[in-house]
């Protein structure tokens, strides 16, 4: 019999725990989607129109990081990352510092969502037709204007799908996080499901969470993506 109180919000209940999770998890995903998302744009641009060392490093870092198995990713970034960052910060005379999980989260997310933005944004770019690009630099526009003005918006419609599944790969990356002690949604599920014994009701509402989050990201996400198409002509 499941005894569905052990849901409620307030204790005994684990109710307001789940969700406590489920908002460190949403914090972390964003956070390390839109720093994956900046580092795929410099990524992107790196290797399209970067020097042969600049292509050659973005390169080394996407084939690295989407060979690499995300958990031993998260591993060696969480717990090296913060201790070769002490170092140097000792190398300048500061003492060390105590890296918040949650920053620790986000950089670590980011630093693997930001490959695979390389690469979803590199091909974007590449999808743009030649001819827009080169009539906005023959108007004089500068490097910076022409990927405000013509690069970021002419390449959104074809990087958006490929985008938006990278959102929702860090959504349940966070997930991963778990090993690292990080009191996300799968962490706090684990210990409600382990102090109650209730293990099919805590992984069930874990997974209805989870299910609720990707529901409503993809209803954004499609309202965006039309957005961006309007002027699209539609194949016959």
């Amino acid at each position: 019999m499941i005894d569905w109180s052990l849901l409620a919000l307030d204790p005994p209940g684990w109710g307001g725990v789940l969700l406590q999770g489920l908002f460190a998890t949403l914090q972390i995903a964003i956070g390390g989607y839109l720093l994956g998302a900046v580092i795929g744009i410099f990524g992107a641009l790196g290797k399209l129109y970067g020097g042969p060392v600049t292509r050659d490093l973005m390169e080394v870092y996407t084939t690295i990081v989407r060979a690499v198995p995300e958990l031993i990713l998260i591993l060696i970034l969480y717990y090296a990352g913060t201790d070769l960052l002490n170092q140097l910060l000792g190398l300048v005379g500061w003492g060390p510092v105590d890296i918040s999980g949650l920053a620790a989260g986000i950089f670590v997310i980011g630093v693997v969502q930001g490959a695979y933005s390389t690469e979803v944004i590199r091909g974007a770019i590449k999808a743009i037709p030649p001819g827009q690009l080169e009539a906005a630099r023959a108007f004089g526009f500068s490097p910076a204007t022409v990927l405000r003005r013509i690069t970021i918006p002419a390449m959104l419609p074809y990087a958006i799908p490929g985008l938006a599944n990278l959102w929702l790969i860090a959504t349940k990356d966070t997930a991963l996080l778990a090993v690292v002690g990080f009191s996300e949604l799968t962490l706090v599920t684990r210990q409600a499901a382990g102090t109650t014994k209730s293990y099919m009701l805590f992984f069930l509402a874990a997974g209805a969470l989870y299910l609720a989050v990707t529901l409503i990201s993809n209803a954004v996400i499609g309202m965006v993506e039309r957005r961006s198409r309007r002027g699209f002509a539609r194949p016959g």
